[in-house]
């Protein structure tokens, strides 16, 4: 898929209409994303976020976009690096 609109640092909207809420650790990743690259979207378990956007040589965690990161879950991973 690609990216429909990426307007907001922390949310990406793909071209099947979906909005994806982006990690506050991976926002880094996302800087230079443009409306060409292809994603993949991933289902995850164990690790933060329910999915993942895969492609443009990374990875980046993500929930659907209007959902709400665990606090706790945050500050652990960001103070863990």
């Amino acid at each position: 898929m690609k990216i429909r609109a990426h307007s907001e640092s922390h949310i990406v909207e793909l071209d099947d209409g979906s909005r994806w809420q982006i990690f506050p650790g991976d926002l880094d990743v996302t800087l230079n994303w443009k409306p060409e690259i292809e994603l993949d979207v991933v289902a995850t378990e164990g690790d933060v976020g329910s999915h993942a956007l895969v492609g443009a040589g990374g990875v980046v965690r993500v929930i659907h976009a209007g959902e709400s990161w665990s606090v706790r879950e945050v500050k652990s991973i960001l103070k863990d690096g």
